[in-house]
């Protein structure tokens, strides 16, 4: 006769509905893999009324966060409240009531880690939260601990598929930016108000996390140098598929001689090369390990199903108690983690794309390429696209540098665009190597 453990659902929205999906459903399985049955005892709710796309057993759907606070059967409890707020003073809740928590909620995580994480370490309890970066990736359990051999040099990934799912479609179709955002609003892949998923801030939080993960790195998320998607030019899309790129919006880590460098921005990835292949709203991180050399992992980041495995995977976990071992063990945003030092953004080293609309006359390349040059930027290869000249945009000039430092181009950049020959439209993206 196996053992039981309750488990509570707070928040039954799309993924705690997978969860329940899961736990109900699929009894037999998750039995096997925990060595106990995990019984749904509570889900809260903050409308009881409201239609439920699953039917819960009796008695177990209720809006009495209470009740789940008081039942001493009730061992984990996923916590799936979005938000901040609301979602912190629930959480330690749950935490003082002596049980211990699954999550979802990455920007919690991002904002309130060293503190939730430090309250429940006194209390005896843990903090699950795999389903909180790249949904059913197991991004979180495969750096924290089947490569703590490593140390981690360098981490790149496309973190958020909403914005996966819009340079996708930018890129394959010429698909015009507002009319691809209304598209993924109609599939349910970007929210009514999508800024935070296409201004690089949804991108800035999970590398917030998997910087402290793979680096021990303290830092804000949005601290984290960042641009998004929303300003990028549909030629460009066409101008660096020509030369055998994609455009992605990438967050990057990795350790120089000068301290860690985090950035989140659209980059050029090299079509071939396993990011550059990353389609629609697929999550993808590629990590370097001193020890083990490249892994790629390569899944669903968001979705109701993905992410409900996920939380339940952490479900099991915590309730056979693995991850009580691991949480205590890890320190994670704890005193004790080390003091890592930051490099500057500006330091931050690469080749780039540069763009520039200029007006059809001679000697303004050999003008530009002087700036370069007084910038110590040296120049790759020159594009110039004459056939897409016009007197309002100007002929398209598109340069690949050698390698140089981000202050460097940004700098020389800004020179470049006073010329009077130049028009306003032009674009400065980092090449992902």
């Amino acid at each position: 006769m196996m053992d039981n453990t309750g488990i509570a659902i707070v928040g039954m929205g799309t993924v705690g509905s997978g969860v329940a999906k899961l736990l109900l459903q699929h009894a037999d399985r998750t039995a096997r893999h925990a060595g106990r049955n995990l019984r749904l005892a509570h889900a809260v709710v903050s409308d009881i009324s409201k239609p439920r796309e699953i039917e819960l057993p009796d008695g177990v759907l209720t809006d009495d966060l209470q009740r789940v606070l008081d039942d001493d059967s009730v061992k984990v409890v996923a916590q799936l409240v979005g938000g901040i707020t609301n979602a912190r003073s629930i959480m330690i809740q749950i935490l003082d009531a002596g049980k211990d928590i699954v999550t979802a909620n990455k920007a919690l995580l991002a904002e309130h880690g060293p503190e939730l994480f430090e309250h429940a370490r006194k209390l005896g309890r843990s903090i699950a939260f795999e389903a909180s970066v790249c949904g059913g990736i197991p991004i979180i359990t495969t750096m924290s601990q089947s490569l703590s051999a490593n140390q981690i040099v360098s981490l790149r990934g496309i973190l958020n598929g909403t914005s996966n799912y819009i340079v996708t479609r930018m890129d394959e179709e010429g698909a015009e930016y507002a009319s691809v955002v209304a598209e993924a609003q109609k599939l349910g892949y970007a929210e009514a108000d999508p800024t935070f998923d296409v201004d690089g801030s949804d991108a800035s939080q999970k590398l917030a996390i998997l910087a402290h993960l793979g680096f021990g790195a303290k830092v804000r998320w949005s601290e984290i140098p960042r641009r998004g998607i929303d300003s990028i030019n549909l030629d460009d899309f066409a101008f660096a598929r020509q030369m055998g790129y994609r455009i992605k919006l990438i967050a990057y880590a990795a350790l120089g001689p000068d301290g860690l460098q985090l950035s989140v921005a659209p980059m050029l990835a090299r079509i071939g090369k396993p990011l550059a292949e990353v389609r629609e709203n697929f999550n993808a991180v590629s990590i370097l390990g001193d020890a083990v050399g490249p892994v790629f992992l390569h899944g669903q980041g968001a979705g109701q199903m993905p992410t409900a495995s996920a939380v339940v995977a952490d479900l099991i976990d915590t309730a056979v108690g693995r991850t009580a071992i691991t949480f205590q063990t890890l320190e994670l945003w704890s005193k004790n983690s080390p003091n890592i030092k930051f490099d500057q953004p500006g330091n931050l080293a690469g080749r780039f794309y540069l763009r520039f609309n200029v007006d059809d006359e001679p000697g303004v390349l050999a003008q530009i390429a002087g700036i370069l040059g007084e910038f110590g930027i040296s120049i790759a290869s020159v594009f110039q696209h004459a056939s897409q000249a016009s007197k309002q945009s100007g002929v398209p000039v598109v340069i690949m540098t050698q390698v140089a430092p981000e202050s460097s181009a940004r700098n020389a950049v800004e020179k470049i665009t006073q010329m009077s020959s130049v028009r306003d439209s032009y674009e400065r993206l980092r090449i992902l190597e």
